[in-house]
Formats: C-alpha cells, structure tokens, sequence
C-alpha cells in the first residue's frame, strides 16, 4: 500500500481508471484498488463493456474446440475448457458454449449474433455489480462508475442496481468537499459507438452539466472519457481509408475534443479524469488544470490507473501514474 504519509495534509485520495473492455482481471484489480492504495473514492471511467463473443463450441464425448486470436484450441477435459473460459474474460472477451448446429446459426445469421452478445454482456456487468457489493461491503470507500462511448446503454441500468457502485453518467456527485461532473459521450469516431456526437452537441452537453456545479474549482473535478483536443493525451495511431493504421502505428493524430478542451479551458477545474485514447497515458496541465489519462492494457490484465490526493488548493500538487 502507499500511505497517506504521501501526504502531509488532510486529503481526499481518488483512485482513477479507465477502459478495462471486459476485463474481469482489470474489474477485480480494479475493486481491490481502493483498499490498496488507501483511497477514499475510486471512479472507473468507459469503456467498461467487451467487445467480442469467443465460441467454445462441443465435439462430442467430452472434447471442445475454440479459436482465439486466429489460434485453434482443442480440449479434452472440462478443466481444460474452463482454464481457457478464464484466459478469454481475462482479455475482455464473452466465452460461450454451443454445439455445432447452433454455431451454424449464429454464423448464417447476424441478428442472433447481435442478440446473444448483447446477452452476454449485460450478463457480465450485472455479475460485476454483484461481485462489487459482495468485496466492497460495509467499506466506506465510495465508488462511482460512468461508461463511455462503447457501452450500450442498458448498463446504466444495470450500474444504478447496485448498492455499492453509483452511477455516475450525467450527474454532479458529491464526495469530502468535492463535486464532480462525469459524461462518457465523445466526439465523433470512425467507429459509429453509442454514445457519440457532433462537437457542438457534447459542447451543449457539457456546458448543462458543469453549469450545475456549486462549488469553486479548486474543489471541482471534471470526469469527462473523451480527452481535450491538442492535449498529449488524445495522440492516437493516424488510420488510412481502408481504416488501418498508418506507418504501422507511427504516424499519430489528436483525435481528442475541442468540446472538452473548452470545457476546461473555462471551467478551470482541479483535476480533469480522461480516457478513450488507451495508448496516451500521462498528464498535462491546461491553465491550473491537472489533466490526466492513465491509459489502458487491459488485454494483458493490466490495470493502469491514478492515484491523486486531493486538497482543495488551486492546484493538484501530488498525484500518481499506477499499474498493477
């Protein structure tokens, strides 16, 4: 653990991540992470969804086969078949058994594959809410949760059924002395997501929110998933029409919002949270704004996040980029 001793006044220590895509290690790691680094209030920004169902599909007499990452597994054993259910959610993935006929199906038809993912993964986040009040308990450490642009809407839903995970989308909450305002939509993307707009619509969107708080900024906190434009923190692979990246990754663009910029720019919190752009890990400062993107790999498991101790000065002095 990293003691409060990190800092020598009285504190509200937040503990941030972001875009776990499924990963049921990242979402345990993640409800562990209050207790680990002493945090009093532990957000998760999106993306918190996956996004691909893995068939495990029957052979007869006990044997199985499955392919993933373009790599074929044979299995034997009903251990075997559950190591490998593991390492799939692990990655962020939805594992699921069938037959051959059903699979058969699934591939003639794109609607019941929609349906059975959509299941799949409701299913998965009402079992991470459930997981969460069972480990959080009777902890005093407050939790929110605000998906992002990748996440279907029914798991708003699904967040405000919890009792130990509040939902944190569209709304001004409140923790020490602090508020803070939270939104998982962003600009536009090539990849048509859910909760996605025109930069004047989220502008719109942003300022109806902000407007709302009722304390200073030094004691405000911005939790916006899209990062601001032209910051470090939005710095993202440049794609090519056919919607590969250029220079094999090299060649990178901001890709953040001019929105969320301006949000910034005016409201002067004291600590913007971002994610979205998961190979731009680090902070920036915009006028006496801390702003930071802890990143994400949570296909190796990985839980990126921030920790930051929160004092209610002009400025965050003490703050640190995690990974565990």
């Amino acid at each position: 653990m990293i003691s409060k001793l990190f800092s020598k006044s009285p504190t509200t220590r937040l503990f941030f991540a972001t875009d776990i895509h499924g990963s049921e290690t990242c979402w345990k790691k993640f409800l562990n992470s209050g207790k680990h680094y002493e945090a009093d209030v532990m957000v998760l920004g999106g993306d918190m969804t996956g996004k691909a169902l893995v068939p495990i599909v029957k052979e007869g007499s006990g044997r199985w086969r499955a392919t993933l990452l373009e790599n074929r597994h044979d299995f034997e054993s009903e251990d075997e078949v559950k190591e490998f259910e593991e390492r799939v959610r692990r990655r962020g993935y939805y594992p699921f058994r069938t037959t051959p006929d059903e699979m058969a199906e699934l591939e003639s038809d794109e609607a019941l594959r929609d349906k059975l993912f959509h299941k799949e993964m409701l299913g998965t986040i009402e079992r991470w809410m459930q997981m969460a009040d069972e480990r959080l308990g009777d902890s005093d450490i407050e939790c929110f949760v605000c998906p992002g642009n990748d996440d279907q809407f029914e798991v708003d839903d699904i967040i405000s059924s919890s009792k130990r995970v509040r939902l944190a989308e569209g709304r001004i909450v409140e923790f020490g002395d602090f508020q803070m305002v939270s939104t998982g939509w962003s600009n536009r993307t090539p990849w048509d997501t859910y909760r996605e707009e025109d930069e004047d619509a989220l502008g719109e969107r942003l300022k109806k929110m902000t407007a709302q708080v009722t304390v200073p900024p030094e004691r405000t906190i911005y939790n916006f998933h899209c990062p601001p434009y032209h910051s470090g923190l939005d710095d993202a692979p440049e794609l090519t029409a056919d919607m590969r990246p250029k220079d094999a990754g090299r060649s990178t663009v901001p890709v953040g919002s001019k929105a969320v910029r301006e949000a910034i720019e005016e409201g002067q919190p004291t600590l913007s949270l971002h994610g979205h752009i998961h190979e731009a890990r680090g902070n920036t400062r915009i006028g006496r704004t801390l702003c930071i993107n802890p990143g994400s790999s949570y296909e190796q498991g990985q839980l990126l996040g921030a920790m930051v101790d929160l004092e209610g000065g002009k400025k965050v002095k003490r703050f640190l980029l995690t990974s565990g």
